[in-house]
């Protein structure tokens, strides 16, 4: 099934262009930035005055939570004082469960957004078995429920947005589809579906998920479903409770830079658990990174394509040492260009070495190898660091493995017997190159690219290798130069991550020159496998961004939490600021904090309640017992 237009020429999926208000989205309009306000929608100042901060950011849409009558009624008030200072961005009115709110705010603001799990449908967790006939009949309570609401959206020139979360799949949806990328896509063409009855197309499209592999193929299919039925409805793109900090921006460029770089998305969202304000600058910087790219030099088209792009399935490899095979994907760190190298510098890549013990110690985030190019090594490295040199260093010293060119591999004869790292890029590749990596259990390649659409470029070179049955392992290289730390972190996690969330790649080597500390770009190489759900190497928060329906200091909360538990290696939490984001949106995760009322916090076991109503000032440490009841908790070195 087609999903983009090309899988090596980049250019934007064309989509219809729908207003919100006088502001145009897809079609040939820029990609628009938007947000969500955090404050109580009944405080009418506070979220006026939290609306300009985020539009004075470079909000393009602001939307506000509308969770009953009373809230959407004050939405007029939002928007009357908003325009009488000056400010015109259109309003979208975020609606769960109450169908009646978001009919009143239809008729106020310029956009709704439903979310087809909990609109007119239950989640409760019930198993529920249907027949064709009964399940039509659903689908028919289901539009008489809706109808409603596109038909004053129509009559108001009123933008809707019918956004499916992944976690808040109804219970119907679940036991028809399963808790699949395909039911997500099923649940919004439910309701796309009458909206064309009713012949009402000012619709805009969303499939987020807090888990990334999910969210892509989402989004993938739904494309490739509209491509099917005729359709071109434009899209919102988001990872739904990314979290805070650098987890929070790797894991949402990993999510929607994989989608933007394939020309898929009209919209998008960087959902952190912090001021709304601040997720603005980071949508620009992602933005920024896809600057120019449709200049890009031409890569051959991709026939028939080797690559699982609705599900996961990791590319077969043979084992190399810890390389390929059933191995995670190694990091390499980059220490080419040091002017020299010391025990103190590995301390960087998560290895420390204590004098009186004449010990090293790992961490969780430790890099399995480093590039040490023309440097010496002239001490004992640990013993889980294996070093790379360049092939005339490793020639003299015949220690650690040899980094060798194409011409060096095909045409040297004395070679590493246990590893030997091979520099290519997509030109190199050759019959003779062939020949030789399928008789060789010793060699990995490093794949490298100088293309605009590196991603494109890389991802070509994987199918040459799958069509041709080379099963060597891949360490995907990429190289920066001169960019902030955070512009790295968007830049490296979106090129990445594309590759990691097709199964492609066995390692990473992150080259950036004066793009920060080797400490932040060792981080940030852990930080992009554990976003791809390749390698997890720390605790995971399913954090939500906080709204209006928050019961709680949320990034307060989160640091709390975060603080007693960021050790525990592989688990994942989620905390939830209200019943709408919680348990449902948590599905992923391994524990749940749910708040379900004023300072009351209810505790979960993936989607089952433990514990509620836990006052707000107990509830960490409930949870921290709760994790050792289960057997999860390790205590801190």
């Amino acid at each position: 099934m087609k999903y983009c237009n090309s899988l090596t020429e980049f250019s934007r999926f064309k989509t219809r262009e729908v207003k919100v208000g006088d502001l145009g989205f897809g079609g040939g309009n820029p990609i628009r930035i938007q947000s969500m306000t955090i404050t109580d929608t009944m405080d009418t100042i506070a979220t006026v005055e939290e609306s300009i901060r985020m539009i004075e950011a470079g909000c393009e849409l602001v939307r506000i939570t509308a969770p009953s009558k009373k809230e959407a009624h004050n939405l007029q008030n939002i928007k009357d004082e908003l325009r009488k200072r000056g400010y015109n961005a259109p309003i979208v009115a975020d609606i769960h469960f109450t169908p009646n709110a978001a009919e009143i705010a239809a008729r106020i603001v310029e956009k709704v957004r439903i979310n087809p799990g909990n609109y007119a449908d239950k989640k409760k967790f019930e198993e529920l078995e249907y027949t064709d006939e009964s399940y039509i009949a659903e689908l028919v309570r289901i539009k008489e429920k809706f109808i409603p609401l596109v038909r004053i959206c129509k009559e108001h020139g009123t933008a809707m947005r019918i956004g499916t979360n992944h976690g808040s799949l109804s219970d119907r949806i679940l036991s028809r589809y399963g808790d699949t990328a395909k039911g997500m896509v099923e649940s919004a063409m439910e309701f796309l579906r009458i909206c064309q009855d009713e012949d009402y197309h000012e619709i805009i499209l969303s499939m987020k998920a807090s888990n990334t592999r999910v969210m892509v193929q989402a989004y993938r299919l739904l494309v490739a479903e509209m491509i099917k039925e005729g359709m071109n409805y434009p899209l919102h793109l988001g990872v739904t409770e990314a979290g805070e900090g650098e987890d929070g921006r790797i894991k949402s460029a990993v999510g929607i830079g994989t989608l933007l770089a394939d020309g898929i998305g009209d919209t998008i969202r960087v959902s952190l658990t912090e001021a709304p304000e601040y997720e603005i600058p980071v949508a620009q910087k992602l933005l920024t990174h896809f600057e120019g790219i449709e200049r890009h030099e031409k890569i051959e088209e991709i026939i028939n394509n080797p690559l699982h792009s609705f599900d996961y399935a990791r590319r077969e490899t043979v084992e190399v040492l810890n390389l390929g095979g059933g191995n995670v994907p190694v990091v390499i760190a980059d220490f080419c260009l040091k002017e020299e190298i010391t025990p103190a510098s590995f301390f960087a890549l998560g290895y420390n070495y204590s004098v009186p013990l004449d010990k090293w110690h790992i961490s969780d985030m430790a890099a399995d190898y480093v590039f040490a190019g023309n440097n010496d090594v002239n001490f004992e490295v640990p013993g889980t660091l294996g070093v790379i040199f360049n092939y005339q260093k490793w020639l003299t010293r015949k220690k650690g493995y040899p980094f060798l060119t194409i011409n060096d591999y095909l045409d040297e004869t004395e070679l590493s017997k246990k590893l030997n790292v091979v520099y290519v890029c997509l030109s190199e590749l050759s019959e003779e190159l062939y020949d030789k990596l399928k008789g060789d259990k010793t060699a990995v390649l490093m794949i490298d690219t100088y293309n605009e659409n590196g991603l494109a470029e890389q991802r070509k070179l994987f199918t040459e290798l799958m069509t041709n049955n080379i099963k060597t392992p891949v360490i995907i290289g990429r190289s920066y130069v001169d960019l902030s730390e955070q512009q790295l972190q968007l830049s490296a996690s979106s090129d990445f991550g594309a590759l990691l969330l097709d199964g492609l790649g066995d390692g990473i080597f992150i080259a950036a020159e004066n793009c920060g500390s080797s400490q932040s770009i060792n981080s940030l190489a852990f930080g992009i496998l554990q976003a791809s759900r390749t390698r997890i190497s720390k605790t995971e928060y399913i954090s939500c961004p906080s709204c209006g329906r928050t019961l709680f200091d949320l990034q307060e909360t989160t640091a709390k939490i975060r603080k007693e538990t960021n050790h525990l290696k592989g688990v994942k939490i989620g905390i939830m600021g209200c019943i709408v984001n919680g348990p449902g949106e948590m599905a992923d995760a391994d524990y749940g904090y749910v708040g379900t009322g004023k300072g009351k916090i209810t505790l979960y076991k993936q989607q089952t309640v433990v514990e509620k109503n836990i006052p707000e000032s107990e509830a960490v440490n409930a949870l921290i017992s709760l994790i050792k009841t289960h057997g999860d908790w390790v205590e801190k070195n």
